[in-house]
């Protein structure tokens, strides 16, 4: 029975799309769209950049000559697939462009929504 239900919510564009809590597409909805050959394809809907001030600030860093996002995000997010949080962080629609110029000085915050430690 669940299966059917979930296939008929998949179906009519009302499932949430299955990403993992830590992933940027986590709950967002999703649609379809049926192409001109006849095919149906579902797709995450639009996810906007949320605001800059919407994330804790817990230190900033220099990007050094070379450095990427992933491996920013590695270093001082424990995960390399955690590198859009850095984007997200720092208003960065294009997340190469963050880490283009070294000496760019970059946000590390926590995730979005989650308050500063009391104290802070």
């Amino acid at each position: 029975m669940a299966d059917a239900l979930q296939s008929f919510l998949q179906a009519n564009g009302l499932a949430p799309a299955s990403f993992p809590p830590d992933s940027r597409y986590h709950g967002l909805p999703t649609a379809q769209a049926r192409l001109p050959g006849g095919r149906t394809v579902v797709f995450v809907t639009r996810r906007l950049l949320p605001p800059p001030e919407n994330f804790a600030l817990l230190q900033t860093v220099a990007v050094a000559a070379g450095e990427r996002a992933d491996q920013l995000a590695a270093r001082h997010l424990g995960a390399a697939a955690q590198w859009w949080r850095l984007a997200d962080a720092n208003g960065a629609m294009h997340p190469e462009a963050m880490v283009a110029e070294p000496g760019t000085r970059l946000r590390i915050t926590l995730p979005e929504g989650v308050p500063a430690p009391a104290g802070d």
